[in-house]
């Protein structure tokens, strides 16, 4: 299989990221909201696609400023 190039890595670890936390955190609070329900599945995926549209430009914005914050609170290796 096929790498993409490294200058992709900015793009494909918040995409990445967001599907995991997003498919998560919708499936415990959809499950937490309505129980497991016979049409659980489509409702979950309702909740996981509007959150994943949410997260994913997100992540891309607020990335920098994280990074920032991070290397404030981390010393560099020597």
């Amino acid at each position: 299989m096929r790498k993409l190039p490294a200058r992709y890595a900015g793009l494909v670890m918040p995409f990445l990221l967001s599907i995991l936390m997003t498919f998560i955190v919708s499936l415990i609070s959809t499950l937490r909201s309505v129980g497991l329900v016979d049409h659980f599945l489509p409702i979950w995926m309702g909740s996981w696609a509007l959150s994943w549209m949410v997260a994913f430009p997100t992540l891309l914005l607020v990335l920098p400023l994280v990074r920032r914050m991070t290397s404030l609170l981390i010393e560099a290796p020597r």
